[in-house]
Parts: C-alpha cells; structure tokens; sequence
C-alpha cells in the first residue's frame, strides 16, 4: 500500500522541498515559571501562572533551563545561571471555568464548586546568547 503524506519525524525523507521556515535557524528556550516549564522563542505570547508584582508593560525575567540555538544546545547549568529570558507583561486574565462536583450515591451529599485560574500574558522579547 502506497504512503498518503509524509511525516517529517522518523520515517524516510519524502524528497520533498523545504521550505524557508524549516530550513532558518530558530532560536528557543526551555523556561521555568510558577512550576511549570514552557517552549518559548522570540515573539511567543506564552500564558503562564499570575506573576502578581508584574504590571502590564512591565518588563520580567525567566530562568532558563535550556538553550537550543540551531545545532548547539546549552544545558549546563553554570552557564545557564547567567542567561535570563526577557519578556514583556501583556496582559492579565482569567482562564476557562471548570467545575469541580462532588456526589456521593444515596447520601444526598452533592457539592459543587468552581474554578477559574488566574495568568499573566507575556511576550519574549529577548533570549541572550550562551556565553562560550
């Protein structure tokens, strides 16, 4: 049976053309905020957890974790206590209701609560070189 498309990871090359998205160099971090990691490049708009001392407009820093800069990736940890992403504060938000419900069967327990959580919009301004 013939192939229908062709998946780029893993499987032969399709010998289809790249295009010039693929082949420019990207430069990305991985970052740590409110205990949860994110995959940011210059001007992402990334949602993360509220930073509550940030105003919008202000100007933040996140702590690198790793450096992917075309082929050379930066992880040592030395290295990457120097490197800060810079990001700008967009906005400040809520995000989807979920309701948390709670029954127990032929008690006549019923609970319902729900929850919205709050983020702060940021946008990548800037990920410094690793200093070699």
């Amino acid at each position: 049976m013939p192939w229908r498309g062709c998946p780029r990871a893993g499987w032969l090359d399709c010998g289809g053309a790249v295009s010039e998205r693929e082949s420019e160099i990207r430069v990305y971090a991985i970052v740590r905020s409110g205990g949860r990691q994110h995959k940011v490049a210059v001007g992402d708009i990334v949602e993360v957890d509220k930073i509550s001392t940030a105003k919008v407009g202000d100007t933040v820093e996140l702590s690198t974790l790793l450096v992917v800069d075309g082929d050379a990736v930066t992880s040592d940890p030395w290295v990457l206590a120097g490197i800060k992403v810079q990001a700008e504060v967009v906005d400040h938000h809520k995000g989807v209701k979920i309701d948390i419900l709670r029954y127990k069967n032929k008690t006549g327990y019923r609970r319902r609560q729900g929850h919205r959580q709050q983020y702060t919009a940021i946008k990548v301004t800037e990920i410094p070189a690793a200093a070699k």
